[in-house]
């Protein structure tokens, strides 16, 4: 088997933190692009519009490592060509990201609630790691692990790329201890703490989680903190990361988290309501340093609303 070549650096910076799209030109043994503009023209006009892809040619935005690419230019396979995409519209998220730790090594930030920890779908220049890399002048930083959008918190970030696989074997190995805090109802006929344990399933295109009869694949523990109101702030601690694992969970105790746009009734979209975030914080993380061995703990200085 051939081994393919390492791809080349890209001649393009990055924009706004987000790195260009990076395209290599496949086998064509049916002959079916004679140049570039024909191969990009079958990728593309679907998604963008062929006028779009043919200003983009005309504009000089597809780029090779000589240069600008012509659309007349003969068909190659396996070349690279890097351009960067138009990044949609996006509402800003009118909260600071604070920065705990930072070292040569990683990044920990305090993520506000509504960030999205890195670029998916429509969150691109507004996310965390955009903001960061910008902010911070760390063009290479990447996250180690992913926070949901929703949720404020810790997310530790790795600032080389030849460190990165060692801090996400923590968290693959569940060798970093991650604690979460909730504001949700009080109920007094709740009995806590308790370990609460089910099978979770989230199919692609529906917004919600659910559980579903089987093997338990999801795991977490739950403990009141304080309670006054009517409401109560609990500590929760994942033992497995299934999707919307905490937030499940709380709602089949009958405690759904304050202010959750899913459970336990999915809420019409809209726009975002920032006066209304999700009651729900990754507190504290722990974990031994792989490098050097040193244990780490970092925590959250966000309050959640009401009981703090």
């Amino acid at each position: 088997m051939r081994r393919r070549s390492k791809a080349p650096s890209s001649p393009l910076p990055q924009r706004d933190g987000i790195d260009p799209v990076r395209v290599r030109l496949p086998e064509d043994p049916e002959g079916g692009w004679a140049t570039v503009r024909d191969y990009l023209l079958d990728r593309y006009a679907g998604a963008i519009g062929a006028g779009r892809v043919e200003g983009m040619l005309s504009g000089g935005r597809f780029v090779g490592t000589d240069g600008p690419v012509g659309g007349d230019e003969p068909y190659t396979a396996g070349r690279y060509v890097w351009f960067h995409r138009d990044f949609p519209a996006e509402t800003p998220v009118p909260f600071p990201i604070g920065v705990v730790h930072r070292d040569e090594r990683i990044v920990v930030v305090d993520k506000p609630h509504f960030l999205a920890t890195m670029p998916r779908g429509r969150h691109v220049t507004e996310t965390a790691l955009a903001r960061l890399r910008r902010d911070l002048g760390l063009p290479h930083l990447q996250p180690a692990h992913r926070l949901d959008r929703l949720t404020a918190g810790l997310v530790l970030f790795v600032v080389r790329p030849e460190d990165r696989g060692a801090y996400q074997t923590l968290f693959r190995d569940r060798a970093v201890h991650k604690a979460y805090e909730a504001v949700a109802p009080y109920d007094p006929a709740v009995e806590l703490p308790v370990t609460v344990r089910s099978r979770i399933e989230k199919e692609r295109g529906v917004m919600a989680a659910r559980e579903v009869p089987g093997e338990p694949n999801a795991e977490s523990r739950i403990e009141l903190l304080a309670h006054r109101d009517g409401l109560a702030r609990y500590r929760l601690v994942p033992v497995t990361g299934r999707t919307h694992q905490l937030r499940v969970h709380m709602n089949a105790l009958g405690l759904p988290i304050l202010n959750d746009p899913l459970y336990p009734v999915v809420r019409e979209e809209g726009p975002e309501d920032f006066e209304r975030p999700l009651q729900l914080l990754a507190r504290s993380l722990e974990f031994t340093d792989p490098f050097t061995g040193e244990p780490r703990r970092f925590l959250s200085q966000r309050p959640l609303s009401g009981l703090g």
